[in-house]
């Protein structure tokens, strides 16, 4: 069973190699994969696309089957860059409708045009001596009005955000005329974010967490430690040795009995398997809190640190 309880384990396509990207979804979607979580800013969606197409023309699966999410990036915020950005993913991944588009980050940064730079990424002008992030002065209920039109037109099912706090969450249910059908969020035993999840959740809103295992997204960006890696907990292998899984398999089961759908990124056969294979057991409750009390708030995907130290702007979204 890939789903259950409305919840399940999906494909993240940050950091996948555009050489590796195709082949790499095609594989997912044959294991058994239905939930694939891209984004422009990824700058991987044409391959992205033609995995998915070759799936589809074997007959692997039918597009019906499959969740496929992508996220509006902060330089495409003004409402009449939304639905532009939104059709330039819909051609890149060879679809004509998205099943989720999501708001990728509460950030508003000046437009860049297609045939400048695609994706535009974070700076501004990265040939400027001193490159910088040039901020926009678009207020996030716009770019919502925009997102709602997107499904008015039927090119989205569903419509959501990424890593909104808790006050912006309160703020877009207050005018929102399409309630957002999702919540995407940094999410693992060393940030719970509990109140969070149950706040959203309170709204009706399912919740998927990225980076489920942590450090382990951010090692190659130098954004975490090695030490921090929270699969060599001892509650974790604990948990592993009793029910003969991996420790990933045991930090991926308790994001799901968490309530949460969670998003994974490999490019090896045999981790795709191993990371699907966590719906045939269920950790106990004192395991669960055991696991949630690894909890110390340690972020590792935060504007606050990244946007200052590799894009020269100081920008935090959390407080």
């Amino acid at each position: 069973m890939l789903k259950k309880d409305g919840v399940s384990i999906g494909l993240g396509l940050w950091k996948i190699a555009n050489d590796q990207c195709a082949e790499t979804v095609y594989n997912a979607i044959k294991l058994g994969y239905r939930h694939l979580d891209s984004a422009c800013d990824y700058g991987n969606e044409v391959e992205v696309g033609q995995g998915i197409t070759r799936a589809l023309t074997d007959g692997l699966c039918s597009q019906e089957e499959l969740t496929i999410t992508s996220k509006l990036w902060n330089t495409y915020h003004s409402p009449e860059h939304v639905k532009p950005a939104l059709e330039k993913i819909l051609t890149d991944l060879n679809l004509d409708y998205l099943d989720s588009f999501l708001i990728h980050f509460p950030i508003a940064q000046a437009f860049v045009p297609f045939e400048e730079r695609y994706p535009p990424e974070w700076f501004y002008d990265p040939e400027a001596d001193n490159p910088t992030m040039k901020l926009a002065q678009v207020p996030l209920a716009d770019t919502w009005r925009a997102m709602e039109d997107l499904v008015h037109q039927g090119l989205v099912k569903r419509i959501g955000v990424c890593n909104y706090n808790s006050g912006l969450l309160h703020d877009l249910m207050s005018y929102a005329t399409i309630k957002p059908a999702e919540l995407q969020i940094e999410s693992h035993p060393y940030l719970t974010q509990e109140p969070l999840i149950r706040l959203a959740k309170n709204y009706g809103m399912a919740v998927t967490a990225f980076s489920p295992f942590g450090a382990l997204s951010y090692l190659e960006l130098a954004m975490a430690d090695a030490d921090e890696s929270v699969l060599a907990q001892e509650v974790i292998t604990r948990a592993a040795n009793k029910y003969n899984k991996t420790p990933a398999q045991i930090v991926l089961r308790w994001g799901l009995q968490r309530g949460c759908s969670v998003i994974t990124k490999t490019t090896k056969t045999e981790r795709l398997q191993e990371n699907l294979d966590v719906f045939d057991f269920a950790l106990a409750d004192d395991e669960m809190a055991a696991i949630s009390a690894l909890n110390k708030n340690r972020r590792f995907n935060d504007p606050g640190k990244f946007c200052e130290s590799a894009f020269n702007t100081f920008y935090p979204i959390y407080d």
